[in-house]
């Protein structure tokens, strides 16, 4: 009998852990600061996809970190973000507005690219997506 509970703890570890080894990676990418913040996040998720084409990546945006996702923004050094964010959305990667900033800039809805989607809270987005999706943080 002991022979066998070892037996189905060892085949249970297997199991748990080619499970475990098997998920995507989840990381939600915290965007906040403005359009700086934004290329070096883009530049960050570029390099990460390289690393791990599975992952499954969420850039929650809010407060300045919104701008680059507004119609026709542009970088530091003058280009559209939009050739950026479409390669990206193409890999997988989602893209969330926070509704509140949107109000409470007077940003009409429509002023986000269409690859964006708009969430009520970016901070509740975030701390839904740790907490209850277990997505890990990063903040560029």
């Amino acid at each position: 009998m002991k022979q066998l509970i070892k037996l189905i703890t060892a085949m249970s570890f297997v199991v748990f852990s080619g499970h475990a080894f098997s998920e995507s990676v989840k990381i939600v990418y915290h965007v906040n600061e403005g359009v700086q913040q934004a290329s070096r996040a883009i530049g960050n998720i570029r390099n990460h996809l390289s690393a791990d084409p599975t992952a499954k990546i969420v850039v929650v945006t809010h407060g300045p970190g919104i701008d680059f996702l507004l119609e026709g923004a542009e970088n530091m050094s003058g280009s559209k973000f939009s050739a950026s964010i479409g390669d990206l959305v193409s890999k997988g990667v989602e893209f969330r507005v926070c509704n509140n900033t949107l109000v409470s800039r007077k940003i009409p809805k429509e002023q986000v690219i269409m690859e964006a989607k708009i969430v009520p809270s970016g901070v509740a987005e975030v701390s839904n997506l740790q907490a209850k999706e277990r997505y890990a943080y990063l903040k560029p």
